[in-house]
């Protein structure tokens, strides 16, 4: 073809993703099994009509089926810049635009890179799917589970990045990540983080509930401190969280007046090391990670966490993917078992309209 365009479908993706055989598939689109193969191994581009029927059958669009990609969608740029060189660096493919991300410490530990950028070349790209990598901005230290079900379950691969909310949310309104999580509100607060989001990014977003958790005061073994109010009222050395984390909004309600601390950790697990190490006396995080620390906890209020995405990207294979992850028996077992976490609500969707 003269403008060099190429065909592609996500048809086995799909299929593989409600847990059918090319049969099944075949029964329910009216489409013979030889025919399914020979789409899924690029043999034949199917009919308008076929493509209906599949996408009918699936219960998506057929442009999350099928598509045309021409030679202009292989230009990358970078969803913001590295701070040193040479910059390894992974890829992925976010609302149909390449984006390359510094690689960085994940909640998955060391995630292997697609290539490393050096004096302005591009050197050592491996065979990674941009198209099978879903980009998350979270501060959940648990994202590791949900990245190794979504690897095994749907060989999606989950770049967690670690964020605080308003920094996820930011990063999802300018369309740099496919989802963010978001903790801003205690549980019972009318309205939860969808208000929080039609306030900063409008309508057209969708809430996933990945858990209630509890957040509250990770103290050092041996401080005796019964209560939150004795533990506030104390001559402690705290550690902080910075602005637009849950953990920060959480503290300043328990100072009130007071000044935040002036040292900052970057995540719960920091602001847990910090005390295990000695170097603060309390801080503010999730049971989970204060358990996993060995220091005493007092719980402040449970919140509700959820993931945000784009209402526009629904039908990616990936969102879809994190949609049947969550909602698996598997993934909302271990979730359930973790400290501090509870999985009763675990798959809920609610839009923010």
């Amino acid at each position: 073809m003269a403008n060099r365009q190429q065909f592609e479908n996500d048809l086995r993706d799909h299929r593989s993703l409600r847990g059918w055989s090319q049969e099944q598939l075949a029964r329910r689109s009216g489409l013979s099994r030889a025919g399914i193969s020979a789409i899924e191994t690029d043999r034949l581009i199917p009919s308008a009509a076929a493509a209906l029927a599949l996408a009918a059958a699936l219960e998506c669009r057929v442009e999350d089926l099928f598509r045309l990609r021409g030679p202009e969608s292989g230009e990358s740029s970078w969803a913001w810049s590295s701070r040193r060189e040479p910059c390894r660096y992974w890829k992925a493919e976010v609302g149909g635009s390449m984006k390359l991300y510094p690689a960085e410490a994940t909640a998955s530990g060391v995630v292997p890179h697609d290539g490393v950028y050096r004096g302005g070349l591009f050197q050592g790209e491996v065979e990674a799917d941009p198209e099978h990598t879903l980009v998350m901005a979270s501060c959940d230290p648990a994202a590791g589970l949900l990245a190794a079900e979504l690897a095994r379950a749907a060989d999606v691969r989950l770049i967690a990045l670690p964020r605080s909310s308003r920094t996820a949310l930011s990063l999802i309104g300018r369309g740099l990540v496919h989802v963010g999580g978001v903790h801003l509100t205690p549980a019972e607060q009318p309205g939860g983080n969808a208000a929080i989001v039609r306030r900063e990014l409008g309508a057209g977003y969708t809430l996933l509930r990945v858990a209630r958790w509890e957040e509250g005061i990770a103290l050092a073994p041996g401080q005796r401190l019964a209560s939150v109010r004795e533990a506030v009222g104390s001559n402690l050395r705290w550690v902080g969280r910075e602005d637009g984390s849950g953990a920060r909004q959480c503290l300043d309600e328990l100072f009130g007046d007071r000044r935040p601390p002036r040292r900052l950790a970057s995540d719960h697990r920091g602001v847990a090391e910090a005390v295990r190490s000695g170097w603060a006396d309390a801080g503010v995080c999730l049971r989970l990670v204060s358990e996993e620390a060995g220091l005493d906890f007092l719980p402040v209020r449970e919140e509700i966490y959820d993931l945000c995405f784009p209402d526009r990207w629904e039908g990616d294979r990936r969102i879809q993917a994190l949609l049947q992850v969550v909602r698996s028996q598997s993934y909302r077992r271990a979730l359930g078992e973790l400290p501090g976490y509870d999985s009763a609500e675990t798959g809920e969707l609610h839009r923010v309209v």
